[in-house]
């Protein structure tokens, strides 16, 4: 897509939808106009234009299947509106004082369960191919802190791994820091196969083994301790030769008891060292990635999108053990959520007739 094309097509958007792609790409979005919101998405697609295109087509097929399924909505449901006369039943109340308006059903038939089920399960080998996205943060990372905002899924690891490999290969010091010790434990035992145990150690509140190895797996806690100690004039690692650290579940800065730990950490790491981030669920990575630039000698760079590379589905397994889908699509309606699966909603009443009592169904 040219870059003419894609101005166009943004421009054809309504602004809604151009604020919804603008989160975490443009500061203070939710101030500006049409124009200006087109004019800053098209600077930031010279940073990561094909996670732009990607977010755009899915937030349009997004609104495109809703504007079906209202449409088919309305032909089920016509509405005739007759001068003078009130409509013989109220719309369904649905606590104190609120009107829910009554749940419509698409005309579709609601998916099976066979076909709820189908794709499931362990692919095919094939040879493995770096994503785009992948390919750019690890460029970036040679030059630039980096913090990579991607669904669940999609790979943040090998960046992770593939980052490390690079850095270990200049001889350079790398630490994986998690926000929990279980998490450390189980990156301790697949780097240990990955790289080998003479080259991984892990320091945690209950454990420390191999601690001079190049990479270091450990809780952030005890990478702020540890810089604490550094600051001190206590060197217990060879933080001298630190040349990347990598922080998992990023997401915890906005933690409000443990996210200060994440920020003083970031404040003191050395600055010869890069800053890699990894999460699936910040909210405003570009913020995070704009305060990172302010406060560090390196700027920052974020990789950032939004297409799932392993797609959600729902369903609905109930106590006798019969599992249903949850939806009446395969996958989730996001926006519809009253969308419901027949046989789930059968099953739902089935499971209340048979727990609640009978003054409170």
């Amino acid at each position: 897509m040219t870059t003419d094309e894609l101005e166009q097509l943004l421009a054809a958007q309504p602004v809604a939808l151009l604020h919804r792609l603008a989160r975490g790409r443009v500061h203070r979005h939710f101030r500006l106009g049409k124009r200006r919101l087109v004019e800053l998405l098209l600077r930031h697609s010279t940073e990561n234009r094909a996670g732009l295109e990607s977010d755009l087509q899915t937030l349009i097929q997004e609104r495109a299947g809703r504007r079906a399924l209202s449409e088919a909505r309305r032909a089920e449901h016509p509405r005739i509106a007759k001068p003078g006369r009130q409509p013989d039943r109220p719309p369904a109340q649905s606590g104190k004082g609120r009107l829910r308006p009554p749940e419509l059903e698409s005309s579709e038939p609601a998916c099976s369960l066979g076909a709820w089920l189908e794709g499931l399960g362990v692919p095919e080998p094939k040879p493995f191919v770096p994503d785009a996205w992948q390919e750019e943060a690890l460029a970036r990372l040679a030059e630039t802190d980096v913090i990579v905002s991607v669904p669940t899924g999609s790979g943040k690891t090998y960046v992770a791994i593939e980052a490390a490999r690079r850095a270990m290969e200049d001889n350079r010091t790398v630490i994986y820091t998690s926000p929990l010790k279980a998490l450390s434990n189980t990156k301790f035992t697949e780097f240990s196969r990955l790289f080998g145990a003479d080259k991984v150690g892990i320091l945690t509140g209950d454990r420390r083994d191999n601690a001079q190895a190049p990479l270091l797996i450990m809780t952030t806690e005890i990478l702020r301790n540890l810089l604490y100690d550094a600051a001190g004039g206590e060197i217990d690692v060879r933080l001298d030769t630190l040349g990347l650290v990598i922080m998992d579940e990023s997401q915890y800065l906005a933690d409000p008891e443990r996210g200060v730990v994440w920020e003083e950490t970031i404040i003191f790491c050395p600055s010869q060292a890069r800053l890699l981030l990894l999460s699936a669920s910040i909210g405003n990575p570009q913020d995070i990635a704009d305060w990172l630039t302010s406060i560090r000698p390196t700027p920052c760079h974020l990789v950032k999108h939004a297409k799932r590379s392993v797609p959600l589905r729902a369903g609905y397994l109930h106590p006798n053990g019969k599992l249903v889908p949850l939806f009446r699509t395969v996958s989730i309606p996001y926006g519809h959520p009253g969308a419901l699966h027949p046989e789930a909603k059968r099953l739902f009443v089935h499971y209340e007739d048979e727990t609640l009592p009978p003054r409170s169904r």
